[in-house]
């Protein structure tokens, strides 16, 4: 018992040089970087729409489908609407409901996953069984029904997607808790006597942040997405300005079929991006934290000296 309780210090400084480690790893590899600039673009955007256009970007400001000129950089929609008004202010709709959702999924994920790791026995079998049936339903049927009988709103479409998104984050930090439950460092924070909550949120999560980086980027990921295929169908609430609801109206008012490129475009380019820009970090996440995907580089004197 002894030499488990020595062993503690040492693995939870292990545990922290790996996270600086993997920080350090995140702000030197080009895929975050370039990940995070996009996405710092997109949250500056949307926090600046308010002083960029002050007045109601849904409002009728020129002629209907002018085509992309000085006066209106992305032209016009059928109904005389400014698109560029639209597609900044819509980034305040979809990056807030997709940060929520990524945060609210990944945070039910975490309390399930560190229970029915830790404790384990019955209480793991029941959150397993809930789990899998979350993952059994069929997602999308399951959004419809969901959307269409709640009342319309961000509230509503937060909330059936984070009911929606969260059984397949419980189940990989589960697995990963498992693992980490297993280690000796909690053996001995389990024989000092610390209570439960204080072992899975200060013994056990820490481990676990890369997993739980790369969950909750693909969550959000989930929650852009999922909001904009809800608002396309026309499941959402129509009188929000949001990126699907833009291809919601764009497709209502025959956008495709005349021609009018500059009024769906934007919004999905704008979806496509950010879906890239978290993409790229969630790669550069696996990269770091995975030995097999790190880039082997050579020190250019040992090149130089092979060449000679």
């Amino acid at each position: 018992m002894t030499s488990v309780i020595l062993q503690q210090p040492t693995e939870a400084k292990a545990a922290r040089k790996t996270n600086r480690g993997f920080i350090h790893g995140l702000l030197t590899s080009r895929k975050a970087m370039t990940g995070m600039a996009i996405m710092l673009v997109f949250i500056v955007l949307a926090l600046a729409a308010p002083v960029l256009f002050p007045d109601d970007p849904s409002r009728i400001t020129g002629m209907a489908s002018l085509e992309p000129d000085s006066e209106h950089w992305l032209g016009t929609t059928a109904k005389g609407q400014d698109v560029l008004a639209l597609t900044i202010h819509g980034a305040r709709s979809s990056l807030l409901v997709g940060l929520t959702v990524g945060f609210a999924s990944t945070f039910i994920g975490i309390l399930v996953g560190l229970a029915s790791a830790y404790f384990g026995k019955f209480i793991d079998e029941a959150l397993s069984l809930l789990t899998n049936v979350f993952l059994l339903l069929p997602g999308l049927p399951l959004l419809v029904i969901l959307a269409a009988f709640l009342p319309p709103g961000l509230g509503t479409v937060i909330l059936v997607l984070t009911v929606t998104g969260w059984a397949g984050s419980a189940r990989v930090l589960r697995a990963q808790a498992l693992s980490i439950r297993s280690k000796d460092f909690v053996a001995a924070a389990v024989v000092s006597g610390e209570r439960a909550g204080r072992i899975m949120f200060r013994e056990i999560l820490p481990n676990m942040a890369s997993i739980v980086m790369g969950t909750l980027l693909a969550c959000v990921i989930y929650g852009i997405g999922a909001q904009a295929g809800l608002e396309f169908l026309g499941l959402g609430d129509v009188s929000t300005v949001s990126w699907g609801n833009n291809l919601f109206w764009a497709g209502n008012e025959g956008a495709l079929l005349t021609g009018s490129w500059w009024v769906f475009v934007p919004s999905g380019l704008c979806i496509a991006l950010v879906a890239f820009a978290l993409a790229l970090i969630n790669y550069a996440v696996d990269e770091v934290t995975n030995p097999r995907l790190r880039k082997i580089r050579k020190p250019a004197t040992t090149e130089r000296s092979a060449v000679q």
